[in-house]
């Protein structure tokens, strides 16, 4: 199974900190923020590691983590030339995953305690389609929600008004190969992006998308309350 992590975006929410540096080479207790996704995909047993991010930051990604040696992983590098979603920083992918292989994708700045070694063997004994981890928040309004019906995600609501459950898509999905014919099929949405949530409600409609939920903490650390608790996280040496 490759591994791939989406370090894009631009972290408006965290301005100024983003002026000068990506938000993902923030530091989070003793290590910028991208360190533990690397970390999360290497305990999992997946090495081969794709890192996209934008021209701008490149280069600090590759002085940090080099060709990934001294973390036990080898990892390459893909240029997402502009800010476009989720799901079209995924299709920088393509060359990567062989036709047929897996993939575990992480967001940069989701941050989580949970090993994902469980659901990468269950994903890997799954027939073909995509997983997704949930999360149980206080305010699932600000997050992609799914709709689910006997036990399965019939599909998942865009931040909706009125919440159907209380869980959040977080940023962590298992994908079979075939995401990228189902990116090519996708068409921007009304904010001009490739959504991640159409690609996985793809897959929710062939009746191929399975879920598990994540038991411990979680957070996108994509503003400055949440980059504190993940902070105070770090510290107490519950990411390492």
């Amino acid at each position: 199974m490759k591994g791939i992590i989406l370090a894009g975006g631009t972290g408006t929410r965290l301005f100024p900190l983003t002026k000068i540096v990506n938000k993902h080479m923030l530091p989070v207790g003793k290590y910028p923020m991208i360190h533990y996704a690397v970390q999360k995909l290497r305990q999992a047993g997946i090495t081969d590691i794709l890192l996209v991010t934008s021209k701008q930051s490149a280069g600090l990604y590759a002085d940090y983590f080099g060709g990934g040696t001294e973390w036990g992983v080898d990892i390459s590098y893909k240029i997402q030339e502009s800010a476009g979603g989720i799901a079209q920083a995924l299709a920088q992918a393509e060359t990567f995953v062989p036709p047929g292989e897996k993939l575990a994708v992480l967001l940069g700045d989701n941050l989580f305690a949970d090993s994902l070694a469980g659901a990468a063997r269950r994903f890997a004994a799954q027939p073909e389609g995509a997983m997704v981890m949930l999360k149980p928040v206080d305010d699932p309004r600000r997050y992609g929600v799914p709709v689910l019906e006997g036990g399965r995600i019939a599909r998942i609501v865009e931040k909706p008004a009125d919440p159907p459950t209380n869980y959040c898509v977080t940023g962590i999905y298992f994908y079979d190969s075939a995401v990228f014919d189902i990116i090519r099929t996708q068409r921007p949405s009304e904010r001009g992006e490739l959504e991640i949530t159409d690609v996985n409600n793809a897959y929710a409609a062939a009746g191929t998308l399975t879920h598990e939920l994540l038991t411990g903490w979680w957070t996108d650390a994509g503003t400055f309350d949440s980059l504190r608790e993940a902070t105070e996280y770090a510290l107490r040496g519950e990411l390492e």
